[in-house]
């Protein structure tokens, strides 16, 4: 039986420049400071009920559980917090692909925080990536497919379109990625 073959397998590829790699790095750091704060209050709420039952408070009994769950509370959302950057980071270890195919945007009604969607076809007009948009690029009017040369990852989305940045990843971040949103709000939204 003839299996098809992954669409990985006939895709240029490139790797990460060093600049891509530094941009994901900083934005690394940048979300690592500021989960070290709920990080570090687990620690000590962790810590907290340890040290009442250790001096036997009475009232260690009734706030140890207290502590104990406020303490994975924090705990969880630290790593919350590093999700996404530490899975950017590690997405750099993979390829960038490029493609001459096609662009496509759509509407997909079925999901309110981000009812758009845009994706990446390859000649044969298959899919092989889809990522969503919080709204529609109004530099392309109404029109959903074009051809064009693609880059982009399969975590972050379309780099570059015809040779021209969309915004995913910036050029240039600063270091521990202070000033992101404001930079984003200046820029204004993803140019898919």
């Amino acid at each position: 039986m003839h299996r098809p073959r992954p669409w990985h397998e006939f895709v240029a590829t490139r790797p990460w420049s060093k600049n891509e790699r530094r941009v994901v790095w900083r934005g690394f750091f940048g979300r690592l400071t500021i989960a070290i704060e709920p990080l570090l209050v687990a620690i000590f709420f962790s810590l907290l009920p340890l040290g009442l039952l250790l001096r036997k408070q009475e009232a260690a009994i009734i706030l140890a559980p207290i502590f104990g769950v406020a303490g994975i509370m924090f705990f969880a959302y630290g790593i919350y917090l590093m999700v996404s950057p530490t899975r950017a980071l590690l997405e750099t270890r993979s390829p960038i692909y490029i493609i001459d195919g096609y662009v496509q945007y759509r509407r997909d009604e079925s999901r309110l925080e981000s009812p758009y969607r845009v994706a990446a076809l390859d000649a044969n007009r298959q899919t092989l990536g889809e990522w969503p948009l919080l709204e529609w690029p109004k530099m392309i009017g109404e029109h959903e497919l074009w051809p064009a040369m693609i880059e982009f990852s399969e975590f972050g989305g379309i780099h570059k379109i015809d040779g021209r940045a969309t915004g995913v990843l910036p050029e240039e971040i600063a270091a521990f990625g202070i000033g992101i949103a404001a930079e984003a709000a200046r820029r204004g939204p993803k140019r898919y």
